[in-house]
């Protein structure tokens, strides 16, 4: 990758280290032989390892783009600097030790170590400051794209994780035995606040166990803040007394200072609420703040993942969004959106269980087929509830059930609130939906394939499942997804 004359030397795996002079005389050298490629390298147990997709300019070699990505994440700038001989150099380069090229395509898939000490303990601003700060505008690469993590047990440690967790929520809640439902208000710009309030009772009346905020509700004109977190306190007391259960709101507590979020939260608990939210565009300081501070308070944290799709969506270029799964889980949230298979939003299967089994298990095994390339244990650290929302509804409940399993929230927005029969109608519809789908399971039927029949049977006897069949039975979403996995080759012996 040395250019205006500088001694390029050797490229690709061939590549060895330079010593002595040729090291570190003055001038450009290639990352490969600056150490940022190490084809012997062993990995530590405590090392943190990344895999990127690369995809490299013309004319640049694969193994010099990953070394120059590994150097570039760690100590490396364009040309030799003789301040690296006032360190342990060698420790604190990252190491590129393998690159596979993916099928017959231009894309490789580098994997790269780095030490320990090189990130600040429970930071993942720090994590991602050199993970991905500087490299995805590197120009000898046409795109580059973070496809997972391993964080190594000495450094997950230093996290806090969720504040409660999915045993604990449910234990909090008193709800068992099936996933939780929940809902958007919609429209989600432009009811009063008192009208906000009514969407909230009537659809809590309705049998869901959840309403929610939007990603872009915050306090605006048409209704503030502490106004919508009043009403929406009155239309949960009264659900919850008409129910005897408990109930929640996700009161979005997103704002433009840190100063403002923790009054909006404070707020919120002194009103009784169980559950605030707050956006995925807040920064992982933030994150991690308001996540402290819900454990403090006994709060639990619902994080929308507002803005994602910028860097997730697109196979070549970005960051996977299993590895923002990574991310806020070590962060401490409760629950986070993460996609639904079925719906309006972007959800190849194989990737979807890939998200949800970083986000629930304990331990997590590579699964190439679902883009994990480490095994990710997580040593007790709680999960972190997935939130199922985007175009989804009462007719394919027994989908949503097979796809994601139990521990999950299933929002269903315009599949409440758009029920023509009412709010409370459209909660009625899905509470039955799932607690018939899920008795079918228990009994031993197989849901998946009688789930038409299953549904058209209650139907029968809930008026508003059957409007609701009626309303949306054929609506799908059949788009080709933009994140797959790759190929995997089968061994010939």
């Amino acid at each position: 990758m040395a250019e205006n004359g500088s001694d390029s030397g050797k490229s690709g795996k061939d590549a060895k280290p330079r010593e002595g002079e040729k090291r570190w005389g003055a001038g450009v050298i290639p990352y490969a032989e600056m150490g940022y490629w190490n084809p012997d390298y062993v990995p530590k147990e405590t090392d943190i390892l990344a895999t990127f997709r690369i995809t490299h300019q013309k004319g640049v070699d694969p193994v010099e783009a990953s070394a120059a990505v590994a150097g570039e994440s760690s100590t490396a700038t364009w040309t030799v600097v003789w301040t690296d001989r006032l360190t342990n150099y060698p420790q604190y380069q990252a190491k590129c030790y393998r690159v596979d090229q993916v099928g017959d395509t231009d894309q490789y898939i580098a994997y790269i170590a780095y030490d320990l000490d090189l990130f600040e303990p429970g930071s993942v601003s720090n994590l991602t400051a050199s993970i991905i700060g500087n490299t995805f505008g590197f120009k000898p690469l046409k795109a580059l794209r973070l496809e997972d993590m391993r964080i190594p047990v000495a450094y997950l440690k230093t996290f806090q994780g969720p504040a409660h967790g999915i045993v604990m929520e449910r234990e909090f809640l008193n709800k068992f035995g099936r996933p939780l439902l929940g809902a958007t208000v919609k429209p989600k710009l432009g009811l009063s606040a008192k009208n906000y309030g009514r969407v909230v009772y009537e659809a809590l009346k309705g049998g869901l166990d959840f309403t929610k905020d939007d990603e872009n509700i915050n306090s605006q004109p048409f209704m503030r803040w502490r106004d919508r977190f009043l009403y929406c306190a009155e239309g949960i007391n009264r659900a919850v007394e008409q129910t005897g259960e408990i109930k929640g709101h996700y009161m979005n507590v997103t704002a433009a200072t840190m100063e403002d979020m923790y009054e909006r939260a404070q707020f919120a608990k002194e009103l009784g609420s169980v559950v605030v939210m707050i956006d995925l565009v807040v920064g992982y300081t933030a994150m991690t703040s308001m996540a402290k501070w819900c454990r403090a308070n006994g709060m639990l944290l619902h994080l929308h993942r507002a803005g994602h799709g910028t860097y997730t969506r697109q196979k070549a270029h970005g960051v996977s969004f299993r590895v923002i799964a990574k991310w806020v889980r070590m962060m401490g949230v409760d629950h986070v959106h993460a996609g639904t298979v079925v719906g309006k939003l972007e959800g190849d299967p194989s990737m979807i269980k890939g998200y949800y089994d970083t986000l629930r298990l304990d331990y997590v095994p590579e699964n190439p087929e679902q883009g994990i390339y480490f095994d990710q244990p997580w040593q007790s650290m709680p999960g972190v509830m997935p939130v199922a929302s985007g175009g989804i509804h009462a007719g394919q409940m027994h989908l949503l059930l097979d796809h994601l399993g139990e521990d999950v929230i299933l929002q269903f927005g315009g599949g409440t609130i758009g029920h023509p029969s009412g709010i409370a109608a459209g909660a009625e519809a899905n509470r039955v939906a799932l607690e018939g789908i899920v008795k079918a399971r228990n009994e031993g039927r197989d849901y998946v394939e009688e789930g038409d029949q299953i549904l058209k049977d209650l139907a029968k006897k809930c008026p508003p499942l059957q409007v609701a069949l009626d309303t949306w039975g054929d609506i799908s979403f059949n788009y080709e997804s933009t994140d797959t996995g790759d190929p995997v080759a089968t061994p010939s012996k």
